[in-house]
């Protein structure tokens, strides 16, 4: 059946999701805003994912198109695969591993289309385990350039783009040393074209974290986000002397875990007050 054309084009990647993606994809059909679909890629799973994809797209005939790559290529790879083939005014992310609560598009939908000074939206995520919800990852409402140095200003997979915005900067790019910090580079290109970004004041999706085991970065992945911060003094002619925002990733890499985890856990509880 052909792929239907629809207002909201969700963009996800997959790879060894087979536990999770049903319910991440059950609150994509949950959603108040019902013009939209799906494009799912497999970043070379090993497990049944891919079939499970297949059985969920069986039952949403031509609202779901599923790619597949021949071996892992890394997230930003598949992402611009997936966006090769976006037929909506909207593209929307969402991770195979996360939770999309009912209002999140309806909500995204209505300040794009009501706000054509800002060409992406995104939202607060609430980090949840099997225990239950724990924290809260806020962002600042109207990020400006300085904050792509400051933080990671947006929350990622809870974002929705204008597409032609996403085309103008010719989508992820595809490069090791921004494995990790795809998101970081993205916001940077956009800014960079004056597409700027919003952040609704309110929780509208969900990211899976354990609170007891929070998983930090190689130290590679350390080194990546410091790179694009030097990026990003060269590209808006910052001064140099804000060079110590670039280090910051690598000296909290160098954080023994006991202490990085008790500083993630207070910066989450600091950005709820």
């Amino acid at each position: 059946m052909e792929f239907e054309k629809k207002k909201v084009t969700v963009i996800m990647g997959i790879y060894n999701c087979q536990d999770t993606l049903e319910e991440a994809i059950d609150s994509l059909i949950a959603q108040t805003y019902v013009d939209w679909n799906l494009i799912m890629c497999d970043d070379g799973s090993k497990d049944d994912t891919v079939t499970v994809a297949k059985k969920i797209a069986e039952k949403l005939p031509g609202r779901i198109l599923i790619l597949q790559n021949k071996q892992n290529k890394g997230l930003n790879y598949t992402l611009n695969r997936c966006l090769k083939h976006v037929n909506g005014e909207y593209t929307a992310r969402m991770d195979a591993d996360d939770v999309s609560l009912p209002e999140r598009f309806q909500k995204e939908v209505e300040f794009l289309d009501t706000h054509k000074e800002y060409d992406f939206v995104s939202t607060p995520m609430i980090l949840y385990d099997e225990h239950g919800d724990w924290g809260c990852d806020w962002g600042k409402e109207r990020p400006d350039k300085m904050d792509l140095m400051k933080s990671r200003p947006f929350c990622h997979a809870a974002c929705m783009i204008r597409t032609n915005a996403f085309l103008d900067v010719k989508g992820y790019t595809v490069d090791k040393r921004l494995l990790r910090v795809e998101d970081l580079h993205l916001w940077m290109k956009l800014y960079a074209k004056n597409h700027y970004g919003y952040n609704i004041q309110e929780p509208l999706y969900k990211m899976r974290d354990d609170r007891n085991a929070y998983s930090r970065r190689k130290f590679k992945y350390r080194i990546n986000e410091s790179y694009i911060k030097i990026l990003t003094i060269k590209t808006f002619h910052f001064s140099w002397r804000y060079i110590v925002y670039a280090l910051r990733p690598i000296i909290v890499g160098l954080l023994p875990n006991f202490l990085y985890d008790k500083l993630h856990k207070w910066s989450l509880k600091r950005e709820e007050m």
